[in-house]
């Protein structure tokens, strides 16, 4: 053997009777030790996703998941009863156990929902067991009827796990998409701190991402029983996890060069003024929050900055009818510089009545409105009552600012404005939904988001949000520009890298260069949703061909 180098340590080979007892007690969970065990799993698994991101917790989770449906499968297989009967008990069975398993997930992931209401405790602190309860509650039915279809068809085959993965992100898709969606927190955002992997977004999305996570954090659950002496499992195994790997080596290979290129002319100046949600809408505050913008944007350095970016709702005036507040904004732009805000709109219509808009205003030197987006998907409950006719009768109403229901503009636009490339603006929680953060003809050159995260205080979620952002610039291949209120701010390049960021919590300016998108667009981007259409079918098909091998 050569001096210095030793060979690989070997695989540790746990003790065949050991290792089948923790499984077969697993498996033999029942009533209330195998509630919490699925829920205890759920909970788990947020370790794996931002802002932690220890991917290893997944690989916890997801194995007992599956060790738990086998032996309320088993045990409902064995009740006496035709195939059709044992089916809808394995089904009933696994429901329950995917039903708990995401409750622990959510409730310990989306805790900080309840932060929003105790903004204003006086008049929605009530409203705070259903955000932080009755909502992980009822999210909680996607994960539960996926593995319901998922127990229907379970066998003791090595294919269960892509049969789980399957039914798994079938669910994740349904929560994206059911009652306008709601695509938080997906299992595939667990990777992306991993500039490799994350780069899978660009071939299938991020469902197709949470699909090869959700394989390989469950493809240990086959090695049961010594099934891992069999050369069939052992190749089994190894084919995934090299599937994998090799995603990785293609995602790696694939990021350029940090830092790429930039716009040439384009110097951005993102500002984060960490105004806490209790003082943004105060009357006695409306000067000082204006003034702290102003303060931020003429700071040392302003005289380079072709371009200043203000978070969501900047300031409490309505940009487009108040000329004196654009009269003191253009008093700190110079004639060549361009202010990106965000900011509320209202009309008057000919019967009186007013109509607001939660939006976007490109401003220029002069302080003229020279653009204009409205958010066109927004926050139910938040920025509007659903089936206001009803629920209004009930005491509910709207979370957000606002003496009536935000109105929702025509939907996604790419802007153009003097001396800036096109972009797309994607005002708070618009850029979690994947495929839909660009118009694709004509195409933008880069996506803008912005968002006031401070209804949430200092908790995950805004660490959630960044993290949906980053993966919206691989998908589309475009970088991304985020500024929020109260943080995380930052510029994203084309490839989800952070460029630069500014913190939470934290007040200050990040003075950048705008990065280029990719020369040629995304796979994702050309087929959308089918490239993950097509892995799924693929996940199905194997999951029936390894049906009943080991």
């Amino acid at each position: 053997m050569t001096r210095g180098k030793r060979p690989p340590p070997a695989l540790p080979r746990p003790s065949s009777e050991k290792f089948s007892r923790m499984i077969a007690r697993v498996a033999r969970l029942s009533g209330w030790r195998r509630g919490l065990s699925a829920f205890a799993s759920g909970a788990v698994s947020c370790l794996a996703l931002p802002p932690f991101n220890v991917v290893i917790f997944l690989f916890a989770s997801y194995v007992v998941l599956v060790w738990l449906i086998d032996g309320v499968c088993l045990a409902a297989s064995d009740t006496e009863g035709g195939i059709g009967v044992g089916a809808k008990r394995r089904a009933a069975a696994a429901f329950r156990v995917g039903w708990l398993f995401g409750f622990g997930q959510f409730l310990a992931g989306l805790y900080w929902i309840s932060n929003a209401l105790l903004v204003d405790a006086q008049a929605f602190g009530w409203a705070v067991p259903i955000a932080a309860v009755l909502l992980p509650a009822g999210l909680s039915f996607f994960p539960a009827l996926g593995l319901a279809v998922a127990g229907w068809f379970w066998s003791p085959g090595s294919g269960r796990v892509f049969l789980l993965a399957a039914c798994w992100v079938v669910a994740e898709w349904l929560r994206g998409h059911v009652l306008t969606g709601f695509p938080w927190n997906l299992i595939g955002y667990a990777w992306v701190d991993n500039d490799g992997m994350r780069q899978s977004a660009a071939l299938f999305g991020i469902y197709g991402l949470s699909l090869v996570t959700v394989l390989l954090a469950a493809v240990p659950a086959v090695l049961t029983r010594g099934a891992w002496r069999t050369w069939s499992v052992r190749a089994f195994v190894g084919a995934i996890v090299g599937a994998v790997c090799m995603l990785w080596v293609w995602g790696s290979a694939r990021v350029g060069p940090f830092p790429g290129k930039t716009h040439p002319g384009i110097q951005l100046r993102v500002v984060q003024p960490n105004i806490d949600q209790h003082l943004k809408w105060r009357s006695d505050r409306r000067e000082h929050n204006l003034e702290r913008h102003l303060r931020l944007s003429s700071g040392p350095g302003a005289s380079a900055v072709s371009h200043l970016v203000w978070p969501e709702a900047a300031t409490p005036y309505y940009l487009d009818r108040d000329s004196g507040a654009r009269r003191r904004i253009s008093q700190v732009l110079e004639a060549n510089q361009l202010l990106l805000a965000g900011s509320l709109r209202a009309e008057t219509g000919p019967d009186g009545s007013v109509k607001f808009w939660n939006g976007f205003h490109g401003i220029d030197g002069a302080g003229t409105v020279v653009a204009t987006y409205d958010k066109s998907h927004l926050v139910p409950f938040g920025e509007y009552l659903p089936i206001r006719s009803v629920l209004s009768r009930l005491g509910l109403d709207q979370i957000a600012h606002g003496l009536s229901d935000y109105s929702a503009g025509s939907g996604r636009k790419t802007l153009e404005m003097p001396r800036t490339p096109p972009f797309s603006p994607l005002i708070c929680y618009e850029v979690i939904f994947p495929g839909d953060v660009a118009k694709q003809s004509p195409r933008p050159s880069w996506l803008l988001n912005l968002t006031n995260d401070a209804w949430y205080g200092l908790s995950t979620g805004p660490y959630q949000h960044l993290a949906m952002a980053r993966m919206r610039a691989v998908e589309e291949g475009l970088p991304l520009v985020r500024s929020a209120n109260t943080g995380v701010s930052a510029i994203v390049d084309p490839y989800g890298r952070l460029i630069a960021r500014l913190g939470l919590g934290e007040a200050g300016v990040i003075d950048g260069p705008l990065p280029l998108g990719l020369e040629s667009k995304p796979i994702f981007v050309r087929w959308r949703d089918a490239g993950f259409a097509g892995l799924l079918l693929i996940f199905l098909l194997v999951g029936r061909v390894f049906r009943h091998k080991h």
